[in-house]
Formats: structure tokens, sequence, C-alpha cells
């Protein structure tokens, strides 16, 4: 009778463990992609999102001032600001490396 018991609640906390990890494995990824196109001034950075990471898509994620916005990167407008992003910080890269880079004949 106490084996029982004892499998029951075993059984119960292998179960509940499962579900807590799923859940917090998920809980950053995207829910769904966001419908309208988020103006390019909005946006101060990206991440990317795999199913990968054990998420149900792939996406590009926007970060702005009022959140993250999940979007769909099969989208050319999404990709373009992709690459906008990626210009901006090549650009800003090749700045603070002239800025930084010590003079010679001091």
């Amino acid at each position: 009778m106490v084996s029982i018991k004892v499998t029951v609640m075993a059984i119960t906390l292998v179960t509940l463990c499962l579900l807590d990890t799923n859940h917090a494995v998920n809980h950053k990824c995207c829910p769904r992609y966001m419908t309208v196109k988020i103006p390019f001034s909005a946006i101060k950075g990206y991440s990317v999102q795999t199913v990968r990471e054990m998420c149900p898509f792939d996406a590009i994620i926007f970060h702005t001032k009022k959140g993250k916005a999940c979007t769909d990167p099969a989208l050319d407008w999404v990709m373009d600001y992709v690459e906008r992003i990626k210009t901006r910080a090549q650009k800003v890269h090749e700045t603070s490396q002239h800025l930084t880079r010590p003079h010679k004949g001091r």
C-alpha cells in the first residue's frame, strides 16, 4: 500500500517538474508574429529566435522602447530592417576603431 502512494507521488512530482521545465524553456518564445509593420525609428536592436531553441517558429524579435515585437523573417521589410541595423552597427564599429587607435609618432 505504501509503495503505491510513493509511486503516485513520484509520478506526480516528475510530471510537475516536466511541465515547469517546458514552461521555463518556452516562455521567451514569441507566441505569434505581429501583423503590422513598425516604424524603423522605433527599433533599438534585434535578436533572433529559432526553432532549434525549442520555439515553435523562427522569428526576428525587434526591441523597442515599448518592448519586443516578434516578426516574420520571410517578410522583406523585416530583413531590410535587419540589414539597416547591421549597417548602422558597422558604422559605429568603424568610428570607434578610428577613435581608439593609438596615433603613431607621439
